[in-house]
């Protein structure tokens, strides 16, 4: 997975946790998972590539199931919750 694949899941699993409104420590989550975005672009800034643009297409482009799905991922990445992968996978199915 390139630098700029691995980006996009993040954010995309970034936006994903955001729409989990019955998650009450989200922001925990999320601010974990910024931190995450935050090193790896300041480890492996990739030029030519722009951050904010991609970020802001993913959140108004992508769909909610594909932002659910990479929030799994990034919630693996980051060792998340349990619980909140739990709720995550049932939105999921409820999507379906």
């Amino acid at each position: 997975m390139s630098r700029e694949d691995e980006f996009k899941m993040l954010v995309g699993g970034y936006f994903g946790i955001e729409e989990m409104d019955e998650y009450k420590l989200k922001l925990y989550v999320l601010q974990e998972i910024e931190e995450y975005i935050k090193k790896l672009i300041l480890e492996n800034f990739v030029e030519n590539f722009e951050y904010r643009k991609e970020a802001e297409s993913i959140k108004n482009d992508l769909s909610l199931k594909r932002k659910l799905q990479d929030s799994l991922l990034t919630l693996r990445k980051i060792d998340g919750p349990l619980d909140l992968i739990l709720l995550i996978k049932n939105k999921i199915y409820e999507l379906d």
